[in-house]
């Protein structure tokens, strides 16, 4: 394996229905807890919310990573990210993710939707759920 060039480090007691994360560095300080729709008091942010904005942030730097290869101007990139917990038999849930992109700067749907395609097989988060998550890719709520 090679080196990482950066690793986050977190720590979390209690888990997703009465618990407490934070990060090493201090800079994410969150209590976590149940949404309402699952039966918690929604009064805290739950696993899928960080996921959400994670994957969507990282989606889009490289969105502009790919549109600056590509001469398109991507910086001002939208993301809507959707994660959802989905039953998958036996009481057990899967995660789904939705992305719904918005780039306002590039006129031509093809090239839009092109560049989100491309973006989508270099992400980290991309590779990370690739085969194992259900992730559809939206360009202005159009699916592509």
């Amino acid at each position: 394996m090679a080196k990482p060039l950066y690793t986050a480090e977190a720590h979390v007691t209690g888990g997703r229905t009465r618990g407490h994360g934070r990060t090493a560095d201090g800079r994410l300080d969150v209590d976590l807890r149940q949404p309402k729709e699952l039966g918690g008091d929604g009064e805290g942010t739950n696993p899928e919310q960080l996921f959400a904005i994670g994957y969507a942030a990282c989606f889009a730097t490289v969105l502009a990573l790919v549109g600056e290869a590509r001469k398109l101007d991507a910086h001002d990139a939208a993301i809507d990210a959707r994660v959802s917990l989905v039953p998958s038999g036996n009481g057990a849930l899967r995660l789904a993710v939705e992305l719904d992109v918005a780039l306002p700067l590039i006129a031509d749907p093809e090239q839009r939707a092109e560049l989100v395609r491309a973006a989508h097989q270099i992400c980290p988060y991309s590779h990370a759920t690739r085969g194992n998550i259900d992730v559809t890719l939206l360009v202005n709520g159009v699916a592509i």
